[in-house]
């Protein structure tokens, strides 16, 4: 069973006396329902279960009116083996993007106070046209992902006190003895290939067989395709499919602004930005905004114009690379690929963390790969896939750009000094 840092939040949530309805976001197989019908069944005496997705006729419930006592009735009747027990049930509805009017039902659920209420989905985003009403100011919202790196480690048998070790030589700038950095940059490059879909992760602990990972890696993103089918509508069909499958492509270039050529011979914003928000409303993409200055606030100087997506899961960009990428990550020979692919685990680590992503690149003389805060600063992180740290944009940033902190990533061990310090990737997940 894989340890999820989100049954602490579920938790945490059934406990307070003031809370709402719950909606809990995220892109498909992250683990929503598993984890979910696990904090159900251990936390509370009555559950009920309602998928929409398996049972579209559950979508009648919510039909007529959507006072409390007329839902008991129609869940009572239509649901199987339902328990609604006042103060003592949670109900938990799944895939709640395909009942609009279930959600509009979420503010007179959170009103009455009678039942706890999950709910999730994978495309809230895209279908909210067709809810009838908002419950605003009725629900609270939860964003969960796939596996992050430090959960991953947790699933390879590296226990929480080591990580704490790590973080201990992180925080007092000490470098990891030989030992121990060489097998957390040898789990690093296992987390690049396999990614944090659980099922994948699962698999990968269960046997450790790459293949097996490809071919699970590969039906996820069919399923993705599929759902850009199912879901997208009219054109947009065939505009999100070809910006999924450029992602790759996008990512190979030295300079790695999204450019909508890249997608279609002419291709223009007016054309597929819809498209991108599409993918990024479903879950799969993160945006990474251009800085006009390399200053905060980060969120002021953005250019919304100017960007470089990521996947959310880089197991998963993995599986959209030729055949043979995994063995060459591991042996640390991708080619033009190996920079996309550091920088895009380094986005989805700062993604999963809740950091919105950015980065400055200026007349395609600098580019520093990504801008945080970090220590009440706006710290320029530059991404190296090897030990080789030299960074010729940071000096640049440094000394024309006013930038007073700068951080490397790569397999290097922790040094540096106050104004460049070094760490390995691993340790992304502690900044």
């Amino acid at each position: 069973m894989l340890q999820r840092k989100i049954m602490d939040e579920l938790i945490a949530w059934k406990n307070r006396d003031d809370k709402m309805c719950l909606v809990v976001k995220g892109a498909r197989q992250v683990g929503k329902t598993y984890i979910i019908n696990q904090f159900a069944r251990e936390n509370y005496e009555y559950y009920t279960y309602i998928n929409f997705d398996e049972n579209p006729a559950y979508k009648t419930i919510f039909d007529g009116d959507l006072d409390v006592d007329t839902l008991t009735k129609q869940i009572s009747l239509r649901v199987k083996n339902a328990e609604l027990v006042p103060h003592k049930t949670i109900i938990f509805l799944d895939e709640i993007q395909n009942c609009p009017k279930a959600r509009t039902a979420l503010k007179f659920l959170a009103q009455d106070g009678r039942y706890d209420v999950v709910a999730s989905g994978s495309l809230l985003g895209i279908n909210y046209k067709e809810v009838p009403s908002y419950p605003v100011g009725y629900v609270e919202h939860l964003e969960m992902y796939s596996l992050d790196f430090e959960e991953f480690l947790w699933a390879n048998g590296v226990s929480a006190q080591s990580v704490r070790d790590i973080r201990y030589y992180f925080e007092h700038r000490e470098p990891v003895p030989d030992a121990m950095h060489e097998k957390m940059m040898e789990l690093f490059k296992e987390y690049i290939v396999v990614g944090g879909m659980p099922r994948v992760v699962q698999d990968f602990v269960s046997n450790h067989n790459f293949a097996s990972v490809l071919k699970l890696q590969k039906a996820i993103v069919a399923d993705y395709m599929d759902d850009i089918a199912k879901y997208a509508e009219g054109t947009e069909k065939a505009k999100a499919r070809a910006c999924f499958l450029s992602i790759p492509k996008q990512l190979s270039k030295d300079y790695k602004k999204f450019q909508y050529s890249q997608v279609e011979t002419r291709g223009t914003s007016r054309k597929f930005a819809g498209s991108l928000m599409w993918l990024y409303d479903a879950g799969v993409i993160n945006f990474c905004y251009n800085l006009a200055k390399p200053e905060l606030p980060l969120e002021g100087n953005a250019r919304t114009d100017a960007f470089k997506v990521y996947m959310r899961d880089t197991g998963l960009l993995m599986a959209m690379l030729e055949d043979g990428s995994q063995e060459d990550i591991i042996d640390g020979n991708l080619g033009i690929y190996k920079g996309a692919v550091y920088e895009n685990i380094i986005a989805d680590i700062f993604g999963k963390a809740g950091k919105k992503l950015y980065y400055f690149e200026h007349k395609s003389q600098i580019e520093i790969d990504f801008f945080i805060r970090y220590q009440k600063q706006a710290a320029a992180i530059e991404v190296k896939s090897a030990e080789n740290t030299k960074a010729k944009s940071m000096q640049m940033a440094i000394t024309h750009w006013g930038v007073t902190h700068g951080i490397k990533l790569s397999s290097k061990n922790v040094s540096g000094n106050d104004t460049v310090e070094n760490f390995p990737l691993y340790m992304a997940m502690f900044l």
